[in-house]
């Protein structure tokens, strides 16, 4: 066991070009966006249908809660064609 972890150092150490691209950072970065729009628009949606079942006036007001996370995606993906050229 002793014997790999030089190997393994030596791998991790290597010199050369960077481990991830710039197409691959802005894949992460437009996949972790999602994920963190899904997350926000989980609690936020299960309010505001809650907010609209006890009043009908709270219909536009959730509807704009319930958008607002999705501009997080939106900015990842213009980020994809900002850092990309």
């Amino acid at each position: 066991m002793y014997e790999t972890v030089p190997q393994l150092a030596e791998v991790a150490l290597q010199q050369g070009g960077p481990a991830l691209d710039a197409q691959g950072a802005a894949a992460i970065a437009v996949g972790l966006g999602a994920i963190a729009t899904g997350y926000a628009q989980r609690g936020i949606g299960s309010a505001a249908v809650g907010a609209v079942a006890e009043d009908d006036d709270m219909f536009v007001p959730a509807l704009i809660f319930t958008a607002l996370p999705e501009t997080l995606i939106i900015i990842a993906f213009v980020t994809i064609f900002i850092a990309g050229s």
